[in-house]
């Protein structure tokens, strides 16, 4: 039989949290998004859940065109944009609506040939600072696509850099709306946190269309100070394995690479098969959560190539008899309920949940549950 080691993929986690960000901003439409592989999660595994949603938003052509085989018929954005001119012609095959934030995208669309003109969604680098035109030129640069016969309607979009902190988003979408009073067009500007927290703002956040990502897969945008529980939230992604050894320790032993732990006192331990190869970071120190048989409690020592040690004493004291074959949920939902939010464990291993979620590697076997 394969390794223990399992990912499992909540669809119905998928749906209420799509409901909860419609809740959220009842008169926009949701893109839901899905880019990196639907943030690991697999866009063919999580297209049941999400399509719900108004449309998907993505990177990569080769996204849009899986989202297409699926059946989808309605919007999809290129959150890039395109990266050279051939990019156009499958946006037209595939009836791809693209952002544009440079002025090498609008050159390109000058140059392309096409009979069905395209959507476009216009960035403003409203203080991010990554990708679109500053608020003085956004003006001209919506006037140049305007005069295309290449472009259709143009939309409007930015993004927030600090909506999940206490900076907020009030100057950003200031900015935002002055530079685009009395342009037409619809507006899409809150990702998940601004979402969360700031559509009942008394800020002024003008969207037709909202973007969430993280929050539809279970993790809190701005956790620490909220959690799941808090945003009434459920876990997507479940990663679980089972223990295919146990040890029992005097104090003085060691455990792993190094000898990072030390027992204090005699305890038993079990290991697990899950390790960096499967994508569970190695940085992760002693005292990382993990639940065993839905008991919570911790890891130690260093994480290996292919197994982990975990604590029994917790199991031990509730008089649960975890052993060979116990059930390790990693983060996610146990099988008997229990639930691990990806956040935890993020926070212990000094990250963030997307990039557990993004990171488990291609040798573990994934369920659509």
């Amino acid at each position: 039989m394969p390794r223990p080691i399992q990912a499992f993929v909540h669809t119905d986690a998928l749906r209420h949290n799509l409901t909860r960000m419609r809740a959220a901003a009842p008169d926009a439409r949701v893109w839901a998004v899905v880019k990196a592989n639907a943030y690991g999660h697999g866009i063919e595994r999580v297209f049941e859940g999400l399509r719900g949603a108004d449309g998907f938003a993505l990177l990569d052509l080769d996204e849009a065109q899986r989202l297409r085989s699926l059946g989808w018929r309605g919007p999809v954005l290129l959150l890039e944009g395109v990266f050279e001119m051939r990019d156009l012609e499958l946006c037209s095959r595939l009836d791809l609506w693209h952002t544009v934030h440079c002025d090498e995208q609008i050159d390109m669309l000058s140059r392309h040939k096409t009979q069905v003109p395209h959507r476009i969604f216009l960035k403003m680098n409203s203080g991010m600072n990554r990708l679109g035109f500053t608020p003085t030129r956004f003006r001209s640069a919506w006037t140049r696509l305007n005069q295309l016969p290449q472009v259709d309607e143009i939309s409007l979009i930015t993004h927030f850099s600090d909506a999940d902190g206490p900076k907020g988003i009030a100057q950003q979408i200031a900015t935002f709306n002055k530079t685009t009073e009395d342009l037409p067009g619809e507006r899409s500007t809150c990702n998940s946190a601004g979402l969360l927290r700031h559509t009942h703002d008394d800020v002024t956040v003008a969207a037709d269309w909202v973007r969430p990502g993280i929050a539809l897969y279970g993790s809190a945008p701005d956790f620490p100070e909220r959690n799941i529980a808090q945003w009434d939230l459920q876990p997507t992604m479940s990663l679980r394995s089972r223990i295919i050894g146990t040890q029992d320790l005097q104090a003085g032993d060691t455990v792993g690479y190094g000898s990072s732990f030390t027992a204090d006192t005699a305890m038993r331990i079990g290991i697990v098969a899950c390790g960096y190869a499967d994508g569970y970071p190695r940085h992760c120190p002693t005292g990382t959560p993990v639940l065993v048989d839905g008991v919570r409690t911790r890891t130690l020592g260093r994480v290996s190539m292919d197994m982990i040690a975990v604590d029994l004493t917790p199991c031990d004291a509730a008089g649960h008899a975890a052993g060979f074959g116990s059930e390790v949920t990693l983060w996610g939902k146990a099988s008997n309920g229990v639930v691990l939010p990806i956040d935890d464990v993020a926070q212990a291993a000094g990250t963030v949940g997307y990039e557990l979620m993004c990171a488990v590697s291609g040798r573990v076997g994934f369920t659509q549950d």
